[in-house]
């Protein structure tokens, strides 16, 4: 049995990388095909983090073109301020602590922000 990972978020806005207190982050690990199991929910505090979210990882195959050694996560992030960030296909690996950077655009005055998003796909680790 393998050990899981873990991922944490860093949420902020700018260059500058100024922090984004109150954002929601929801993770999310995909079972195959379009389904997924909801991992956790959790809100950024003042630095734009979130403590880190245990994420199962299988143990993986030593024959190459086997199973993958890792999990395939999906994370939404929303605040009523800023752009939608969507990252599908964030890989966590076994007994590793992964941290995943999002960075929010701010939305136009009078924007709705249920139809402004951004989606972001990581292209799997060819092992």
């Amino acid at each position: 049995m393998s050990q899981p990972g873990t991922i944490t978020a860093h949420v902020y806005t700018s260059r500058a990388q100024i922090p984004v207190a109150g954002a929601t982050v929801a993770v999310s690990q995909r079972l195959g095909g379009k389904r997924h199991t909801l991992l956790a929910i959790r809100v950024t505090d003042e630095n734009g983090e979130i403590p880190p979210i245990p994420v199962p990882a299988p143990q993986g195959s030593e024959t190459p073109g086997k199973d993958v050694p890792f999990s395939s996560l999906d994370v939404r992030v929303e605040h009523p301020d800023y752009q939608m960030e969507i990252i599908e296909g964030i890989q966590i690996f076994p007994g590793i602590s992964s941290l995943q950077e999002v960075q929010l655009i701010p939305l136009a005055e009078h924007a709705i922000p249920r139809n402004t998003y951004h989606v972001v796909n990581i292209t799997p680790q060819p092992l």
